[in-house]
């Protein structure tokens, strides 16, 4: 595993892309990244993206399942000018990140630490988005000498009043679902994601996030898409699929929050829609830290960064600043 290696960021303009697409290239407040590079985490090639002068105290910022770094291009930028250096990157699989042999909850947080290692060797802050946020506060209860704040956005854990049945675990491990997912990592290598006209990708979007304007789910396309003769492909490795299986509970994490080590601000979305999180704040008031700082945003779904961008950002600042 290597430091980042950055690169040039290119006019995208320049592309080649048809002018009539052209404008879904650009969003109002959306700004690309100052930095591309990768890190290499053990063969895979993460791919990291950077807002922010280079000599601006780090942020890691880490997006959800199923999702890409420049999803943050609104919301990073906002960040960045408050005076830091934002890092955020493409899971394995994700965006311009390789495929991987292996996909699991557990190759996500050991990418996670490998770009945390790679930005800083001090203690940062860190922000996380759905998964990304639990995948942080995982990472931040084994190893908390390595973060100084943490701001979720509507990705805190899920706490069932049934131990035994939260985040449907039991159903994740059954003969049959783990006999799917075998079957579906046999045909992968030889499939390809659906694919689409640019808007046809939005709309398809759009009704797992219904919130979101058509406008920046275009601009989304753009970004977490590629485009082919006949038509754009999200980027994301066939293989990867909703859910999953394998020894993770969720209560793992939820029964250690009290004593949560790091100072904590976990923003809760108010609203569900089909590609939403489960966890809201009345779920888990018992168990966050007395210090901890905890708001449902009023009307607001899952993707609070990207309803909210100036919201969210104003109080993540707030929160990161001493």
């Amino acid at each position: 595993m290597s430091g980042i290696q950055e690169t040039e960021v290119q006019d995208e303009a320049q592309a080649g892309v048809l002018q009539d697409e052209l404008a879904f290239h650009r969003y109002p407040g959306a700004r690309p990244p100052d930095r591309q590079g990768q890190v290499d985490v053990f063969g895979v090639k993460i791919a990291t993206y950077e807002w922010g002068a280079p000599d601006a105290p780090p942020v890691l910022l880490v997006h959800g399942a199923l999702d890409f770094a420049r999803t943050f291009d609104v919301f990073a930028p906002l960040i960045a000018d408050g005076g830091y250096r934002v890092v955020s990157y493409d899971h394995r699989g994700h965006g311009d990140s390789s495929p991987a042999a292996l996909y699991g909850w557990v190759a996500d947080e050991r990418d996670l630490l490998c770009v945390a290692d790679a930005v800083s060797k001090q203690p940062m802050p860190v922000i996380g988005h759905s998964k990304g946020g639990s995948l942080l506060i995982h990472a931040i209860e084994a190893l908390p000498h390595r973060f100084t704040r943490f701001a979720c956005i509507d990705g805190m854990p899920f706490r069932s009043p049934h131990p035994d049945t939260a985040m449907h675990e039991r159903r994740y491990m059954t003969p049959e679902v783990i006999a799917k997912w075998l079957d579906h990592r046999h045909v992968s290598p030889e499939s390809e994601r659906k694919p689409g006209e640019l808007q046809a990708l939005a709309a398809r979007r759009a009704r797992l996030n219904p919130r979101l304007s058509h406008e920046w789910l275009c601009y989304l396309v753009s970004k977490g898409a590629y485009e082919q003769p006949d038509g754009w492909r999200w980027k994301l490795d066939p293989a990867i699929r909703p859910g999953g299986f394998g020894v993770m509970r969720s209560r793992w994490m939820t029964d250690r929050l009290p004593g949560f080590p790091v100072p904590l601000l976990a923003l809760f979305s108010t609203i569900d829609e089909p590609m939403g999180w489960d966890c809201k704040l009345e779920d888990l008031i018992g168990y966050l830290p007395a210090s901890a700082q905890a708001i449902a945003m009023a009307d607001t779904g899952h993707f609070i960064h990207i309803e909210r961008p100036r919201q969210t950002a104003d109080l993540i600042l707030d929160f990161l600043r001493p």
